[in-house]
């Protein structure tokens, strides 16, 4: 047995994922980090058994009417674990957050903002003091009544619902009513209200013009449809609906994003006229701090807001204790670079990286200690400058005695790390072992590691020819979010990298590009989003794989016998899948205040599909089992198949071998969904110039993998296409041929072009923050 006070978290026998049954011990206090190749099993490791084991102690201590669900949720598959500590997660999460959620909310600044407001703002004359809910607008006590809260109004006019007025209404006048039949509905229910629908809409009085665009009436009248040959219609009794009130709905209510997107069409967004924009009601408006409103000091960058606070904390020992608590908050979010963002900014505005440190920031100031913090890429998505910041801050988490366990690529945070964990040798089946757990220093000697190659090589990167542009594009002038009337120049036929420090516009300039501006021909974006939100959605469904290995099955002698045709092997129609799960292999447990979670189903294990469907097999193998191979083994499966291999084979080029035909897209990385569709671009057979424009590429990458991904890109390019990258990591820009760098800071401190030219240009630019990076991965002093 190990002494209650022993230093190590031990990990025996964990077989999670492709874990091989692993045993390792890790100090605690320390900063340790866990590397590998994308898909080696380091993830596994950190999240899914050490992470997974506390919460499930966690669960075990607090919630009796849990424990029965625990089986469910899944104890991880490993003999034991001991010196374990609590533990806190900070996952890269792919959701979005919502429309209501800003900087101030993440941070929970914006509380104590309202708090300080509430208890030490200044009144009008006769006023009552106002809770801090009034403060704020996603409460009914603080929401301005016309917009709701949301600060926004959206309106319509005649002229956006009706485009062409030379039409007649039953030619389709008003753009703004739904197609089909509900459009038609509309129009005989006009029409049995007597008025005209055959009359250029030009021509109606305008009082019925208003009436049928404006009314908040809804008369109900019996319509007499037109009869048609062969066709019996039955009167019936039709209910009216203006067009704004339409619109309207449909914006507000439907689920369907492509409906709320065509009923946005037809809406002008302005600022409320009642609360100005500002969210509130007028009361909350009225109270001032340091003379300005809430709303005024929401819309400061962190870093101005500090000063104002600052200045004005002497009023009273209320203030002051409210203001020295947001001063306190305010600089851990300036320390992680985050300065130039206002606490009122919308976070589905932000990026992964921006998110994922705005929540670092509040863990900081949580004040817990003896907790194991586990990090899932805490660099991704951060200039090589902002990571530095980001090292103090996982420093000051160990300082206050707490263990700090992150997942990391970034060669930098490897380094700086008291213990290093590396996984491999290789992905998938190929890896799950540990290669070595110990000093960073004793990795140099592990001849298999994949890491130690690139954590101990200092070697310059090797100088490659610069491509000649076969034309420029020209994008801009762009003036939005920090960027001011700025033009970029991107060479075609080329590669190039945007780079700049995390808010500097570099993602605000590339989404310019549009397939409109001339010289892009095909334009393809590949960013981070996920390729699906639901366990349907899988790798092989979306790569249009699926559709081959159904033909193969259902070519089989077994299948024709049964008169199975294609669709008995599909898990999303009733026929050959399970229907406890209705083929999603999983069934969703709902867990009392926290949220549901997946297990596999009780009926088919997982497997989505039916018994009698699964005697069906091909070379030895049920459609589930095939479904289970990954992409490395599915090339060997299927390899005399040209359809199916020309598709695995695109995904093994991008580094995916280790990915299970199957994996249900809700588990998959944004690096993994965006190589997925990278993946899916490079089988398509292309001729014509096309612009691929790729946000992050290697993001979650290790260095080996984001060294295969960029020469498919300069595939790409010595094929006659063009390609853009905003990117961070160092290697890839130097190996590009042309640097747009942005900055010098981030939001209002940058939006500029600092430097642009080749990598070893831009590596000398006197004010550019990435100069002195690019410089190190070039190997020539500069910056």
């Amino acid at each position: 047995m190990h002494s209650p006070h022993d230093p190590f978290v031990r990990v025996r026998g964990a077989r999670e994922h492709n874990l091989q049954g692993v045993d390792v011990d890790i100090p605690r206090d320390v900063l340790a980090v866990f590397t590998g190749v994308s898909g080696s099993g380091k993830s596994s490791l950190a999240f899914g058994t050490i992470y997974a084991e506390a919460q499930r102690r966690y669960f075990e201590s607090v919630a009796p009417y849990a424990r029965r669900l625990i089986h469910q949720v899944g104890a991880p598959k490993v003999g034991e674990i001991t010196g374990l500590p609590p533990a806190v997660s900070l996952q890269q999460r792919r959701s979005a957050p919502t429309s209501r959620s800003s900087v101030g909310t993440v941070t929970t600044l914006s509380n104590s903002l309202r708090m300080l407001f509430s208890r030490a703002g200044r009144y009008p004359e006769g006023a009552e003091r106002l809770d801090s809910d009034a403060f704020s607008p996603n409460t009914t006590a603080g929401a301005c009544p016309e917009c709701h809260g949301l600060g926004r109004v959206h309106r319509t006019t005649e002229e956006l619902l009706v485009p062409d007025p030379s039409l007649s209404i039953r030619e389709g006048a008003i753009a703004a009513w739904p197609g089909a039949w509900q459009g038609k509905n509309l129009r005989d229910v006009l029409d049995a209200l007597g008025h005209d629908v055959d009359r250029p809409w030009r021509e109606l009085p305008q009082e019925d013009r208003d009436w049928i665009l404006f009314t908040d009436e809804q008369p109900v009248v019996t319509v007499h449809p037109v009869r048609e040959a062969g066709r019996i219609h039955r009167p019936y009794q039709g209910t009216y609906m203006s067009a704004r009130r339409y619109v309207l709905k449909t914006f507000a209510d439907s689920k369907s994003q492509t409906l709320r997107a065509r009923a946005e069409r037809f809406l002008a967004s302005a600022p409320c006229p009642a609360c100005g924009g500002s969210r509130l009601r007028p009361e909350a408006m009225a109270v001032t701090f340091a003379g300005r409103t809430i709303a005024e000091l929401a819309a400061l960058p962190l870093s101005e807001l500090a000063d104002v606070l600052a200045g004005a904390a002497g009023s009273s020992e209320t203030a002051r204790v409210l203001t020295d608590d947001l001063l306190a908050r305010i600089a851990t979010v300036t320390e992680l670079g985050l300065g130039y963002l206002s606490p009122d900014r919308a976070a589905p505005t932000l990026s992964a990286g921006e998110l994922q440190r705005l929540r670092l920031a509040t863990q900081l100031r949580s004040g817990l200690f003896g907790v194991v913090y586990v990090l899932d890429e805490p660099s991704a998505g951060l200039h090589p400058a902002d990571t530095e910041a980001l090292l103090t801050v996982l420093d000051r988490l160990k300082e206050a005695g707490n263990s700090v366990f992150v997942v990391e690529h970034h060669l930098d945070v490897m380094r700086h790390a008291d213990w290093l964990v590396d996984v491999g040798p290789q992905a998938g089946e190929h890896g799950g072992r540990i290669l070595h757990s110990g000093p960073v220093a004793e990795l140099a000697g592990v001849r298999e590691s994949a890491t130690a190659r690139f954590l101990f090589d200092e070697s310059p990167v090797p100088v490659r020819e610069v491509r000649a542009p076969q034309g420029w594009l020209k994008v801009g002038p762009v003036t939005r979010h920090n960027l001011r009337e700025v033009t970029a120049e991107i060479p075609l036929g080329a590669f190039t990298a945007v780079t700049g420090v995390s808010g500097s516009g570099k993602s605000t300039l590339v989404g310019e590009i549009t397939e409109e501006l001339p010289g892009v021909g095909r334009l393809v974006r590949v960013d981070q989003k996920p390729i699906g939100r639901t366990p349907r959605s899988n790798l092989a469904t979306y790569t249009g794989l699926f559709d081959v290995v159904r033909k193969v099955f259902a070519a089989t002698e077994a299948a024709k016998e049964r008169g199975y045709g294609v669709g008995r092997f599909s898990f999303n129609v009733a026929g050959g899948r399970c229907e406890t799960c209705q083929g999603e292999g999983f069934v969703s447990v709902e867990l009392l205040f926290l949220p549901s979670t997946y297990a596999p189903c009780p009926d088919c294990a997982g497997a989505r599909y039916n018994p009698e469907t699964l005697e069906v097999t091909y070379r030895g193998r049920n459609i589930a089992e095939v479904l289970d191979l990954t992409v490395e083994s599915a090339a060997e499966f299927f390899a005399d198949t040209p359809p199916v291999v020309r598709s695995l084979r695109t995904l093994l080029d991008v580094g995916l071998g280790y990915l299970r035909l199957g994996q249900p897209a809700t588990e998959l990385s944004g690096g993994e969904a965006q190589r997925i569709k990278l993946a899916g671009e490079l089988q398509r057979v292309r001729r014509g110039h096309t612009l691929y424009l790729l946000d992050e590429p290697t993001t979650g990458l290790h260095p080996a993998d984001a060294e295969l991904l960029t020469h498919r890109l300069h595939e790409l390019v010595d094929a006659g296409n063009s390609v853009v990258v905003v990117e961070h990591d160092m290697a890839m820009v130097a190996v590009a041929d042309h640097v747009i760098d942005l900055g010098p800071g981030g939001g209002d401190r940058g939006g500029r072009i600092v430097a642009t030219g080749t990598p070893a240009e831009v590596s000398r630019a006197e004010n550019s923050r990435t100069a002195p990076y690019l410089a190190r991965a070039l190997g020539t002093p500069g910056g």
